[in-house]
């Protein structure tokens, strides 16, 4: 059984998952910190995977806190919801929706079911949240 695109064992993932959570005592900035110094694909496995929250995969990709709402949303989803489109917040009739495409951050605006910006990358939640300061 394998547990995400490169192939680690369930198990191998569940192993350093268990030990990055033990070294970053639960708190995100060190477990983000802690997933920087795990190797590439394991990484990827990891932040994919329902090991990992999809709160955690938030704060890994933009080192931010999005807010006490968007946090508890984010909690009670697993990494892999993810791979799909997650609806964070809605501001107005603007929907911000998280997704990881490729092991890539994007974070798409849609105001009512039209894409209205797309934004990729670490600085793509900053850039979103700047667009609807500067719009609506």
């Amino acid at each position: 059984m394998t547990a995400g695109p490169q192939g680690n064992s369930y198990r191998d993932l569940a192993k350093i998952a268990d030990r990055l959570f033990i070294q970053s005592d639960d708190d995100e900035e060190q477990l983000a910190s802690a997933l920087d110094s795990v190797d590439d694909e394991i990484r990827q496995d990891l932040l994919a995977s329902d090991l990992l929250n999809a709160y955690q995969v938030f704060y890994y990709h933009f080192r931010e806190f999005p807010g006490k709402l968007v946090k508890e949303r984010l909690l009670l989803l697993p990494a892999s919801a993810l791979s799909h489109s997650v609806i964070l917040l809605e501001i107005d009739y603007v929907e911000v929706v998280f997704k990881v495409e490729q092991g890539d951050p994007v974070i798409t605006l849609h105001d009512e079911g039209q894409v209205i910006a797309n934004y990729h990358g670490k600085s793509a939640y900053r850039s979103a949240m700047q667009f609807i300061d500067d719009s609506y």
